[in-house]
């Protein structure tokens, strides 16, 4: 399916901004990832954060490059956004300060842009519009 320019930049600003976060997993902003993995995963949180760290280089590599394959990639980034999801709610819940997110009021605002990332995965692919395509009556 053709995307549009706009979709373009999205997906490409989308993809660069998945390879700095994973980066940042990996790095300097180790600690503050780890701030957000809910106590009931049952791994060590420095594992969690190195793994879905390499998720996101290779989801974020996957959506600037895998012109074939890019409503495939959305869709996938979309499930790697819900499936990160808990970790912004227990932030909030636990009260857990990290990335700046000091206040309660900054940690419930934060939790609206996860469904904003999962649609512009969805769009900025064509993954939602070929779902509404196919799908038409």
């Amino acid at each position: 399916m053709k995307t549009s320019t706009a979709q373009n930049i999205a997906r490409l600003a989308l993809g660069a901004f998945m390879i700095m976060a994973g980066t940042g997993h990996l790095t300097v902003k180790r600690k503050e990832f780890q701030a957000q993995v809910p106590e009931w995963v049952p791994m060590n949180k420095d594992q969690v954060v190195i793994l879905s760290g390499i998720a996101e280089i290779a989801l974020g590599m996957a959506t600037l490059l895998a012109k074939k394959h890019w409503m495939q990639t959305g869709m996938a980034l979309a499930l790697f956004y819900v499936m990160v999801f808990p970790g912004n709610i227990a932030q909030y819940v636990n009260h857990t300060d990290a990335f700046g997110l000091d206040t309660d009021n900054k940690r419930f605002i934060r939790l609206f842009f996860q469904p904003m990332l999962i649609g512009c995965a969805l769009w900025s692919t064509g993954a939602l519009q070929n779902y509404i395509e196919k799908y038409k009556a």
